[in-house]
């Protein structure tokens, strides 16, 4: 008996040590990717070994640890986001605009410290938004916004969600057990694109830059929305130690990155004042290469004892300062007012404008978002507008010069004919855009057909703009199933198609048949079902005739699902072109069911709970942890689907809701035998 006993401890310890390996590796495979930019693996192999670790976790919860890569997104949606008084008040920095003011700050420094020369720290001043990180001995516990410098809110359950951010930094110091570190949340111009193209699609009102979108990301009460951002980060300080290990700023840099933090590599050391002009005319140019805003330079005096000396005002430290670059403008005529048709129907109006020069590039058009933009800037055909780039990444129409109308210029009205198709638009009440009601338009198709084959949906690489023009436009292709009825002769004798070319669209075309059913319902570019929403229905259905049975009340009832969603989906799959087109994605081939191992260990597996009342030996956080750990689910209310109601002390109406559709009810002791 003992012997038993000791071979299964040996097999569970067995089992933890491969946890902490499979958890190391994914941390190590995770700075390699998210902070060096230097990837070992394939993405495939990842996924792999983090799929493993799932596993093993879900099988043996009392593993799971904080720093685990399972655990950037968990919990509920908060409340509301707590305030946190800073260890270190977060002061912001004094701006300057001209050498000559730098040339005043140097000169007061060098005041201020008796006359010694300074070197200089000089970094990119990138646009996002700072946040203070707390780690002690090693592991992330706490994650606050700068607020108003003394107190920030508490967003550590969104930053989780960073994967540039550690969740655990190896300590190779004992001063450094418990220190803050702070750095800048940004958005890439890419990332900051893609949001606002799904916000468009959904009839939101578009974030009118990177910084914004970042910010309201970060402040989103649900973190696994904000998982589904693009988020990164650069850390440029150690804000507190417990003891003083640097005697330079640039010295706490090069730990931060020993430690395992994404630094700027673009910061720059600095002798004097003069190397730091130089480096400002450089970066004026310089910084419109880069994927991301960065409105100026921060430059910063690099002795930790010169800083120390030279001290702080109320609001502003003494030894840096913001070199701010202005926003670049120009003045040109908007000959034009074009409205494109989008995959969903949306209609946009662009400004078509006189040629012009802008922060390094030729400008020949800017978004005008939606009708109500125009009304509220009164922009009209023929105006002199000013142009800016909005966050050096989309040229936007700033304001009109009114001053220089002749009389001439003609207000913008929105068609009531699809400028494609024809066919009606009509704008949806409570929504900024208008769209096209054609299930033919020629416009949509091809849009639908961008997305249907981008790398996030089914992943079919080589099936280009330029292809998709012709195949529409030869009326080869009517819909995104007849893809997969393309043959060898028809795409050799398009045009720039050479034989070659053909049959490796052809080859990607067959790959994506495997792409699996989560891709495929995002591919289908169902209203409003974004990456996170076909997410969160392939976990919950395996099919896509599951899903088409599904009613609106059973998608409702998914966490995160709520009724625009549910309804668009259920719309969509009761309108017949679409069902054609499902039929004929079946009959070519496509994989349209779940891609899933079978899950073992699982006590209750895929079973549906609603808590009600007050329960005395959990909180309902900690309940609702223990339903997912061991592989069931937590909705807010109850359906038919609805596998058990725990009620509490005092249950609501949700225990007369189960009573009415015959749903299991148990009190806590009944959960608590459920739970094992």
């Amino acid at each position: 008996m003992k012997s038993s006993k000791k071979f299964k401890n040996r097999d569970i310890e067995s089992i933890k040590k491969k946890i902490e390996y499979l958890r190391n590796n994914i941390l190590y495979h995770d700075r390699k990717y998210y902070v060096e930019d230097n990837s070992e693996i394939s993405d495939y192999e990842y996924d792999r070994l983090l799929r493993e670790l799932k596993e093993l976790e879900n099988t043996y919860p009392q593993f799971i640890s904080p720093d685990s890569p399972t655990q950037r997104v968990g919990g509920e949606p908060a409340g509301k986001f707590r305030t946190v008084e800073h260890m270190v008040p977060m002061l912001s920095l004094d701006n300057t605009y001209s050498h000559d003011e730098l040339i005043e700050f140097d000169t007061r420094v060098k005041k201020g410290l008796d006359g010694e020369e300074p070197e200089y720290i000089v970094e990119l001043k990138i646009d996002g938004l700072g946040v203070a990180l707390i780690y002690e001995n090693g592991l992330f516990i706490r994650g606050v916004t700068r607020g108003d410098g003394t107190r920030g809110e508490d967003i550590t359950q969104n930053l989780r969600t960073i994967r540039s951010i550690p969740l655990k930094i190896e300590v190779d110091n004992p001063a450094l057990s418990y220190i803050e570190v702070r750095g800048e949340v940004f958005l890439t111009h890419q990332g900051f694109e893609r949001i606002n193209a799904e916000r468009e699609d959904r009839g939101e009102p578009l974030f009118a830059n990177p910084r914004n979108a970042a910010a309201g990301s970060l402040r989103l009460l649900d973190p696994s929305i904000t998982a589904s951002r693009p988020l990164d980060i650069f850390l440029y300080n150690i804000s507190y130690v417990r003891d003083s290990v640097f005697k330079t700023h640039f010295e706490s840099l090069q730990t931060l990155k020993r430690l395992g933090f994404k630094t700027n590599p673009d910061t720059i050391f600095c002798r004097d004042l003069q190397e730091v002009l130089h480096y400002v005319g450089i970066w004026r140019e310089k910084k419109k290469e880069l994927d991301y805003d960065a409105d100026g330079l921060v430059i910063k005096v690099n002795s930790l004892e010169h800083q120390k000396r030279l001290g702080s005002t109320t609001k502003h430290p003494r030894w840096a300062i913001a070199y701010k670059y202005q926003a670049e403008q120009a003045l040109t005529r908007i000959e034009e007012i074009i409205v494109q048709v989008g995959r969903t129907g949306s209609l946009t109006p662009v400004a078509m404008l006189e040629p012009v020069r802008l922060a390094g590039s030729t400008i020949k058009r800017a978004t005008l978002h939606n009708e109500d933009e125009i009304i509220r800037k009164d922009i009209q055909i023929g105006d002199i507008a000013i142009i800016e780039k909005g966050g050096e990444v989309i040229p936007k129409v700033l304001r009109v010069v009114k001053e220089k109308r002749k009389g001439n210029e003609v207000r913008f009205k929105m068609p009531d004919r699809c400028p494609v198709c024809g066919a009606a638009v009509f704008r949806p009440e409570g929504e900024v855009v208008s769209r096209c009601t054609g299930s033919a338009c020629p416009a949509q198709l091809k849009e639908r057909l961008h997305h249907f084959a981008a790398r996030t949906a089914m992943d079919i690489d080589h099936l280009g703009p330029a292809i998709i023009d012709q195949l529409v436009e030869k009326d080869i292709v009517k819909d995104v199933a007849d893809i997969y009825s393309l043959d060898l002769a028809t795409l050799s004798g398009l045009e720039r198609m050479a034989e070659k070319s053909a049959r490796n669209l052809l080859n990607a075309i067959a790959r994506s048949k495997e792409a699996g059913f989560q891709r495929l319902v995002y591919a289908l570019g169902i209203r409003y079902a974004g990456e996170r929403i076909a997410q969160i229905i392939s976990q919950e259905y395996s099919s896509m005739d599951d899903l088409i049975k599904a009613g609106r009340e059973d998608l409702e009832s998914i966490q995160e699902i709520g009724p625009r969603v549910a309804e668009s989906i259920v719309v969509f799959f009761l309108q017949e072109e679409n069902c054609s087109v499902l039929k004929k994605l079946k009959a070519a081939g496509v994989d349209m069911h779940r891609k899933r191992e079978e899950k073992k260990g699982y006590l209750l597996e895929e079973k549906q709970f609603v808590l009600t009342g007050t329960l005395e030996k959990f909180t309902r956080d900690q309940a609702k942890e223990m339903i997912k750990r061991l592989g069931g689910r937590v909705t807010s209310s109850v359906t038919k689907k609805t596998d058990y109601v725990v009620a509490g002390r005092d249950p609501g109406s949700k225990y007369d809701r189960a009573k009415e559709l015959g749903v299991t009810i148990v009190d806590e002791k009944g959960f608590i035998k459920l739970i094992g």
